[in-house]
């Protein structure tokens, strides 16, 4: 029988997190770097991403960082190659980063926010949502696949969420289809490289204290709102989410492709 121990052993994997300096992003890195993977942090914020790093290499683990913006292709396939270069392979990607679309067409009172309609939504914030959440997935995983191949397969975690599934009036609209965007993609994907042995999956948070909401969640009426939905009455926290990316990373789940993995507190129950 197989132990414990080895269904869930990183141990001298490489792995690449994107938006890895904070929020899940951070805590993807950790429990990788926890259970002896080496990890190479990408992040567009380079003091804090040399913080982050810094505090972790502290501590003992095999981790580094590159400063890097996910939307800049041509530096995204450097990056990988990098890797690769240090360490042979690259074995486990996180492909985490995203940014945050702002508010939606209403409040959490249920009031009209103008600048959050259809008919006003400023391009230029369109176009950046879509770039960082959908097509900087698309670049993660086509340099994952790339040197993943070579190397006889490996792991692509994608940070998705239960917007791809759920509508939700509060967040800012571009959010929604760049989500389900992602969930669909990595669902073509995992068609594509099953015979590669390169496993693809989501996990689709529900509200987390990141961030990339942070902000919003230290107004009183919005964390409100968000906890509400949960059915066990709080907003996530990274670390809820260190046990999930261990497991998509791990032999543990070696006959899982193509699937979203829902971690909300049951929020996907409550909205409607």
């Amino acid at each position: 029988m197989t132990s414990l121990q080895e269904m869930f052993d990183v141990r001298g994997k490489t792995v690449i997190v994107t938006g890895g300096a904070s929020g899940i992003g951070r805590a993807y890195a950790e429990v990788m770097a926890d259970n002896g993977a080496r990890v190479c942090v990408f992040d567009l914020d380079a003091s804090r991403l040399d913080a982050v790093v810094a505090e972790m290499a502290s501590k003992g683990a095999d981790v580094w960082g590159m400063a890097i913006d996910v939307s800049d292709r041509a530096a995204m396939a450097s990056a990988f190659d990098s890797v690769a270069g240090r360490t042979g392979r690259i074995d486990v990607v996180f492909a985490n980063a995203g940014i945050d679309a702002g508010p939606g067409f209403l409040s959490t009172e249920g009031g009209r926010i103008a600048e959050g309609a259809i008919d006003v939504l400023d391009d230029h914030h369109w176009d950046r949502v879509i770039e960082v959440n959908l097509t900087s997935v698309y670049t993660t995983v086509k340099h994952a696949a790339r040197h993943m191949k070579a190397t006889g397969g490996g792991r692509i975690v994608v940070t998705s969420s239960i917007a791809a599934q759920v509508n939700e009036a509060i967040v800012g609209t571009p959010y929604m289809p760049a989500k389900a965007g992602v969930d669909h993609f990595v669902r073509q994907m995992a068609m594509e490289l099953g015979v590669h042995n390169i496993l693809i999956n989501c996990i689709s948070p529900g509200p987390f204290m990141t961030n990339i909401a942070g902000g919003r969640l230290k107004i009183p009426a919005d964390r409100k709102a968000f906890e509400g939905q949960s059915l066990i009455g709080r907003i996530g926290d990274p670390e809820d989410i260190k046990g999930l990316a261990l497991y998509l990373a791990s032999p543990c789940s070696s006959y899982v492709t193509g699937s979203q993995i829902v971690i909300d507190g049951g929020a996907m129950h409550r909205i409607k």
